[in-house]
């Protein structure tokens, strides 16, 4: 941990608070910027931390003391004792939930802002800073996932989190203003940018006019935003191939009676990987159990049950995670994954693929629209497309831009971290003429 003399100028950073991942940003006075570096104890270091945040109690002399981990050491301190800890996942998807307030943890009450908090504390600590030692920008998304999502709040949570955490009030800025700012280093004339921002939540688009040497140097003259990203495209291939293969379209039978379909709620689960730790108690197994006994396949539900039992729910979402990146780069891949009597090896074609996320592709393609539409200008105007985010790299969405501006206007680049990188630029710049 670094530290600072007393009043010793801030350090500007800007921090991308993701549904996935993390990133911070830091920046010095000549807009030089520089990811923080996130080291983990089984794990290669990274420029990205998960935003993931694992509780447990641990024994300190005559007392119960709450411990956290974060990112990869998440999931190896859940994994290793998931009935008695908590992990915490997708945060950022419920601030603007109002019905989402508390959660009972251990013999505590935490709301939303007390959990993002503590992540956010830990998250600067790897960075070797801390909270009180920086000025920040911090990105938002331009609408919270979710559905019926009260952007409003979702503001005032992030930032009661941000301040509950130690930072002194942030500065918010819409996220694709943040990538936008990153993409106007290249620029050295005026231009008009359709930016856009793929998480793992949530996708934004912004037109922005960009003037290099004006002032002031940004516009934002429209934008628009969707509740659908990379975690929705996975689910895809979850439920067209790993939800048949654990025996979702199986039926059974009670007393002998007509065939009824197995629980579709075990399937729901699938969706998030620790959900399945969370099926994994007496309850739930041995009705798992009692149903594949009249299981018209009965091998299938299983197999679901020696997943659910084994805790290998973060391999699996490995191997979709592998096959999803491999989709970007090939005609097609094979899903593979096994354990015990278990055994998924499916080719999966890129065609087969698009066909599953069209209704996905369909919604961003309306709100890019949506982003243009309510600027009033056309697609001639636009000079430059950028794009950010791991959906990004998927052909599929690319081609959405392509197809309407043309290859020569669409670009990328700092697919992770541009973001951050733009929230620190907007830092140096709010600090230097306030």
């Amino acid at each position: 941990m670094t530290t600072q003399p007393l009043n010793a100028p801030k350090i500007r950073v800007g921090i991308d608070f993701g549904t996935t991942n993390s990133v911070v940003v830091i920046a010095d006075e000549q807009g030089n910027t520089q990811p923080a570096i996130f080291n983990f104890i089984d794990s290669p270091s990274s420029e990205t931390c998960r935003t993931l945040l694992c509780l447990w109690m641990d024994q300190e002399g005559n007392r119960r003391v709450l411990q956290d981990a974060i990112g990869l050491d998440a999931i190896e301190a859940y994994l290793d004792d998931p009935a008695e800890s908590r992990l915490i996942m997708s945060m950022k998807t419920y601030l603007a939930q109002g019905s989402f307030r508390e959660t009972r943890v251990f013999a505590s009450t935490m709301t939303l802002q007390n959990l993002i908090a503590r992540f956010l504390r830990s998250l600067m600590d790897k960075a070797g800073i801390t909270p009180e030692q920086v000025s920040t920008t911090i990105g938002r998304p331009v609408r919270f996932a979710g559905e019926l999502a009260d952007d409003d709040l979702g503001v005032k949570r992030l930032k009661e989190s941000f301040v509950e955490a130690g930072f002194a009030e942030p500065n918010v800025v819409l996220e694709p203003e943040g990538a936008g700012w990153r993409f106007m280093q290249r620029l050295d004339a005026p231009a008009t940018v359709l930016v856009g921002d793929f998480g793992g939540g949530t996708s934004d688009f912004s037109v922005m006019r960009f003037d290099p040497h004006g002032t002031p140097r940004t516009v934002t003259l429209g934008h628009s935003g969707v509740g659908i990203a990379g975690d929705q495209f996975d689910f895809r291939i979850i439920d067209n191939v790993v939800a048949p293969a654990l025996g979702r379209d199986t039926t059974y039978r009670v007393m002998g009676g007509q065939p009824l379909p197995v629980p579709i709620e075990w399937y729901a689960s699938l969706g998030r990987w620790h959900r399945l730790s969370l099926m994994r108690t007496p309850q739930t197994l041995r009705s798992i159990a009692d149903v594949a006994k009249t299981a018209s396949d009965p091998q299938k539900l299983r197999n679901l049950l020696r997943l659910i039992e084994d805790q290998e729910g973060q391999n699996l979402y490995r191997a979709i995670g592998q096959a999803k990146s491999d989709l970007s780069r090939h005609d097609s891949t094979v899903l593979k994954f096994s354990h015990q009597d278990l055994k998924i090896e499916q080719t999966i074609t890129r065609a087969d693929f698009e066909s599953w996320i069209k209704p996905d592709l369909e919604k961003l393609a309306a709100a890019i629209d949506d982003a243009l539409n309510v600027t009033g200008l056309g697609i001639e105007d636009i000079d430059h497309v950028f794009l950010t985010g791991g959906t990004s790299f998927v052909p599929a969405v690319r081609k959405l831009f392509t197809d309407r501006f043309g290859e020569s206007r669409v670009d990328g680049g700092s697919e992770f971290v541009s973001v951050a990188e733009g929230l620190a630029l907007i830092e140096v710049e709010a600090r230097a003429s306030a």
